[in-house]
């Protein structure tokens, strides 16, 4: 890929909403597929009293909309701000106990899983029905809407094109006390082709450092993977 294409990918503008200010990406179609759609604000004559306490608005009461939601929420009920990254917001905004909670949980994805894809980690690869894998180092670029792998070949996989996503572990379910991610198999589509392609990545069993980032970026990628699923289902 071009640099004059890599940097129009990653190009990034500054807009304003009625919810606040954004850095969004320069192109529409270069956004990460974790973003959330700004909300569609419930209007002001459709909500006489606070959604989740039920207090009549006034002069005192004033009601203020969250960000995340879009519903409408006394002070009391939508008082605390919070980064929302999803949604590409430049400082903290108004959300609502809930959604406040949600927000906080998805920053832990930001401040450190997305960091670990960003910076990659080796693995076997096999592609298809291959029975030669292949040593690569997979990560996320750096617009979040590619899985790159580098070896002696190179292969892009959009996020948007995933299927599946199987995290193979050691033990019951990845985030478990004893339990260990060991690899991941994953199907995607390829335009024009009529079946999903699969992939099969392996941790290496020879250095444990190099193991030990492989297990640390899988299960980052099972993180990002429900943040994915949920931006389908918006």
């Amino acid at each position: 890929m071009s640099s004059g294409v890599a940097a129009r990918r990653d190009a990034k503008k500054l807009v304003r909403s009625p919810s606040g200010l954004r850095m969004v990406p320069e192109h529409r179609a270069f956004g990460s597929p974790f973003g959330l759609e700004e909300p569609q604000w419930v209007p002001d004559k459709e909500c006489p009293r606070c959604m989740q306490c039920d207090a009549k608005f006034d002069f005192i009461t004033r009601k203020h909309h969250c960000r995340r939601c879009g519903k409408c929420f006394c002070d009391r009920c939508c008082s605390q701000k919070v980064p929302l990254r999803r949604m590409c917001f430049v400082d903290p905004v108004r959300q609502c106990a809930e959604c406040a909670l949600v927000s906080h949980r998805e920053a832990e994805f930001y401040d450190k899983q997305l960091k670990v894809l960003l910076s990659g980690a080796t693995f076997l690869v096999t592609f298809g029905e291959s029975e030669k894998p292949e040593t690569m180092v997979c990560r996320l670029s750096n617009n979040q809407r590619c899985l790159i792998l580098d070896g002696d070949s190179h292969h892009e996989i959009e996020i948007a094109h995933v299927c599946t996503v199987q995290i193979l572990t050691e033990g019951f379910t990845p985030g478990a006390g004893s339990t260990r991610a060991t690899g991941m198999f994953l199907q995607y589509t390829v335009p024009g082709a009529e079946a999903a392609t699969q992939l099969r990545l392996m941790a290496g069993e020879d250095a444990n450092g190099s193991k030990r980032q492989a297990a640390a970026w899988l299960v980052a990628m099972h993180k990002a993977t429900k943040l994915l699923y949920e931006s389908r289902d918006q």
